[in-house]
């Protein structure tokens, strides 16, 4: 049996910054604006991209640029649960806390923040912020006065702040947020000629959406980066990297197969290599390998996306027993309306057409616009194939 140690995927982390590939244009963009902030300007980025896309990743890289090449005090800060600017201040500070906690100068800082700071893990090896709820309200009406304050703090260190937010899709919702965040702007624009400070909202497209509709005003302040899926040379070089790196070999065959279910997305490129990083014994992911890796990681993403979004979701019979006649199909990624449709029985017929809204509400399919009406296309290669799968449990149970 070969022997292996740690898998060089990290499926729903954000990648090793060595191993990085891809998004070239938007991260010079990213970076020139980051360059503004030296000049003192205050910038405003909103990341936009698809679930599973790799924004936290790049998030994650530009922070760790900025860090050793522009000594800026970075942080990426994730508010998938947060719904309050109560909560969302709080864990910004947290992390400016957790950042700097290894340097010399943290005491310096830890006076700025006062004694709400409590020393959390195994002999203090963390730390974590919690004021009262009145103080926390007031750190959210003087939010820009409180960086100010931190940033003439650090500036003997440090030209600036990075400050990532990742996941506001909740956040976004509120209206409170968006009028909140127009006014931090406003107010660093009319009171404050010095203030090197790069904020990143990081959330899907339609969220960018809601703030506009929110506050209309809200988008002119935002310099807008959006993010694609990779191209299959750019799957194909994170493949080859992070398999070389431990020292595994890849034939072209099983190269081109992982590369084509991957679909463009990280987070199905992680998947399938880790899948298949177990799966190997000898060394040499072959094809049967890389086969038994994709079905593995289908078997992964459906508990972890489809199950969850979709299954869970999607409770009438009727809309299940439509979902299993999508896999009894043969695999593909496309299909015809008409086709499924003459599958179906009078009552499922009658449903075929909210079965279909809503699923594509859900993130599972989209128009296929290049073939015309009628056509529809999973959004990536994997979701037919734990459908089908499911499609097959269901008719052994």
């Amino acid at each position: 049996m070969y022997n292996k140690e740690n898998s060089p995927f990290t499926p729903g982390s954000p990648v090793p910054v060595e191993l990085f590939v891809g998004r070239s244009e938007q991260i010079k963009e990213l970076i020139r604006y980051v360059g503004q902030i030296s000049s003192g300007k205050q910038e405003n980025v909103f990341l936009a991209g698809d679930r599973g896309i790799g924004k936290s990743s790049l998030a994650s890289g530009l922070r760790y640029f900025v860090g050793t090449q522009k000594n800026i005090l970075g942080i990426h800060t994730f508010l998938g649960r947060v719904t309050t600017l109560e909560e969302a201040v709080r864990h910004i500070f947290e992390q400016l806390l957790k950042e700097t906690k290894k340097e010399a100068w943290f005491e310096d800082i830890a006076k700025f923040f006062g004694k709400y700071i409590k020393e959390i893990g195994l002999f203090g090896i963390s730390v974590s912020f919690t004021p009262p709820e009145q103080d926390l309200k007031e750190l959210v009406r003087n939010f820009p006065e409180a960086l100010n304050n931190l940033l003439k703090k650090i500036k003997e260190q440090k030209s600036g702040l990075f400050i990532a937010l990742d996941d506001i899709n909740g956040l976004v919702e509120k209206v409170e947020f968006a009028n909140w965040y127009k006014s931090f702007v406003d107010e660093v624009a009319t009171h404050y000629k010095d203030f090197p400070v790069f904020i990143m909202l990081i959330g899907l497209p339609e969220k960018r959406d809601t703030l506009s509709r929110l506050q209309p005003s809200l988008m002119r302040i935002f310099r807008v980066v959006e993010i694609e899926k990779l191209s299959d040379k750019e799957v194909k070089d994170f493949l080859s990297i992070a398999f070389e790196k431990v020292g595994i070999k890849v034939e072209p065959d099983a190269m081109e197969l992982m590369v084509r279910f991957s679909s463009g997305l990280p987070l199905l490129m992680h998947e399938i290599g880790d899948a298949t990083f177990w799966i190997d014994t000898d060394g040499v992911i072959n094809e049967k390998d890389a086969i038994a890796g994709v079905v593995k990681a289908a078997e992964n993403i459906g508990q972890k996306y489809l199950d969850p979004k979709v299954y869970r979701a999607v409770r009438s019979p009727r809309y299940r027993s439509i979902l299993r006649k999508l896999g009894k199909r043969p695999l593909s990624r496309n299909f015809m309306k008409r086709d499924v449709e003459a599958m179906l029985n009078e009552e499922e017929k009658r449903v075929f057409h909210n079965f279909l809204r809503r699923i594509r509400e859900l993130g599972v399919i989209k128009a296929d616009v290049e073939r015309g009406p009628g056509a529809y296309r999973f959004v990536n290669e994997i979701y037919p194939i734990y459908i089908w799968m499911e499609s097959e449990r269901f008719k052994r149970a």
